[in-house]
């Protein structure tokens, strides 16, 4: 009995140890001295703010993220892509005798999950998931498989929007505001982790705004603790309140599985992609302001007045841009976006890819060690002088690319530095020459055979002499790669 009574002590001490700090951070915790709160802890904690206090009897310890999974899942759905991929020895003649030519293409499959974010049957998934797919379908947690087309594919954002059709309403998520989020709130992950079927796991969000993680050109993501893993990717990340806050995109992880860290798309820049696709784009256009930022160093800080390294410098302005049109100059740190800090310049393109096209933007400068206050307008890309594409024919290395001049918007789509000058490979035919030299659209082509190329008509006239000598240089991701080939 004595042992007993040992036991209860030593667990209500436990308890009050664990329920004093809670107690004591309520709101009328300074109207009370702690025998008060010990005596109320005792009673239940009945008169503590709810999310405040220990569970106290049966039914506060079987509270259930139920009916929020109840609410959200029928939204989320499974998606199997797959590829029919050639098998590199069609066409050989040594291995036709013995195959023949009937050698069916490999089929490869993926599988994520993905997010209906409209009724009409607009669904939001991750660009990795379906990449280079010849038929997406979809799966939806009430057992029916549809066929589905793409609307928009971003691969810098790693984002996609796909469409299914039926006569009734999809069940929906609404989109929340991902910039409401903070550290430690709770959230679950839901989608179809290793295809066992649809999944939910709960967590908090243990960051925001993590950039330099190495999975796509997007550098703003939610990180989270909850378990995300392969299968998960385009699935839902729900906040309280049963709204969208994330798409699930990745893990950090040796072993292929979960350790606890996670990221996730925000959902105001899926709420920006969702709107593109439903205006008929079928990639997403941001809006273009017309300058190249670099991020602020600490000696760059000091040099500045800086009390620490925040902000974005502007490196370049491109003319008659809209940041030119604001007086935004070289040399200046953008430290606000509508009143908001920012810390680096990949926050400073999130910011501005979550805005619309045609909206004004407030940003604070820093110029001469002041502050000052300017509106910029958000304009479309400009075209350029010609959007006309040219695709190089003949017998040369570069047969089979589709070559243009690089304007403002084809720069933006392609990921390519804005004040970027040249001919821009667009496409690249699989089976071509330019594709067995590992030519890529992105690729920007200076000179071949000692002649600088200026137009996609000046690249067609240079490929097309005779010769089987060739000497050209490439810049890719700012790098130039130089060649010389017998071709």
């Amino acid at each position: 009995m004595l042992r007993f009574a040992r036991f209860a002590a030593a667990a209500l001490a436990a308890g009050l140890l664990v329920a004093l700090p809670s107690a004591l951070r309520a709101e009328d915790a300074p109207s009370k001295d702690l025998g008060a709160i010990v005596t109320d802890l005792l009673r239940g904690g009945q008169d503590l703010a709810p999310d405040r206090r220990v569970p106290f009897g049966r039914e506060q310890m079987q509270l259930s993220f139920a009916p929020l999974v109840k609410e959200t899942a029928p939204a989320v759905v499974n998606v199997y892509a797959t590829q029919k991929v050639r098998s590199p020895f069609m066409g050989d003649p040594f291995f036709e005798q013995f195959f023949g030519r009937q050698m069916p293409p490999r089929v490869q499959s993926s599988l994520g999950s993905g997010v209906l974010v409209d009724p009409s049957g607009l669904i939001v998934t991750n660009y990795h998931v379906i990449r280079d797919a010849d038929e997406i379908k979809v799966a939806t947690s009430d057992g029916r498989e549809f066929a589905s087309k793409t609307l928009l594919k971003d691969e810098s954002l790693d984002l996609a929007v796909l469409k299914i059709e039926a006569a009734d309403p999809f069940p929906v998520v609404a989109i929340g505001d991902s910039d409401a989020l903070e550290v430690g709130d709770l959230v679950l992950a839901i989608g179809n982790p290793f295809g066992v079927g649809q999944t939910t796991t709960s967590g908090i969000v243990s960051a925001l705004a993590r950039s330099h993680i190495g999975i796509s050109d997007f550098g703003f993501f939610i990180q989270t603790d909850a378990a995300i893993n392969p299968g998960n990717s385009g699935g839902a990340l729900i906040n309280m309140a049963g709204s969208l806050v994330g798409i699930n995109t990745a893990i950090y992880s040796q072993t292929g599985g979960s350790i606890g860290i996670g990221f996730a798309i925000p959902s105001n820049m899926v709420r920006a992609v969702v709107e593109s696709a439903k205006s008929g784009q079928t990639y997403f256009e941001r809006p273009y302001l017309g300058a190249e930022f670099d991020p602020v160093t600490g000696q760059i800080a000091e040099a500045l007045g800086l009390s620490r390294a925040t902000g974005a410098l502007v490196s370049d302005v491109d003319a008659e841009s809209p940041a030119a049109k604001a007086d935004i100059r070289p040399g200046d740190v953008v430290l606000a976006f509508n009143g908001g800090e920012i810390d680096n310049p990949e926050a400073l393109d999130y910011r501005l890819a979550t805005q619309p096209l045609g909206s004004s933007v407030d940003l604070t400068l820093l110029r001469k060690g002041e502050k000052l206050d300017v509106e910029v307008a958000l304009e479309r890309a400009p075209e350029g002088a010609s959007a006309k594409e040219v695709t190089i024919g003949g017998r040369s290395p570069f047969t089979g690319a589709k070559v243009a001049t690089l304007s403002p918007r084809l720069a933006q789509r392609l990921h390519v530095r804005t004040g970027t000058k040249g001919v821009v490979i667009v496409g690249v035919d699989g089976s071509s020459p330019a594709a067995g030299l590992g030519l890529q659209p992105g690729d920007i082509v200076r000179d071949v055979n000692g002649v600088e190329i200026d137009t996609p008509e000046t690249l067609a006239q240079v490929t097309g002499q005779d010769t089987r000598w060739w000497r050209f240089s490439v810049d890719r991701n700012g790098q130039t790669l130089r060649q010389m080939l017998r071709y």
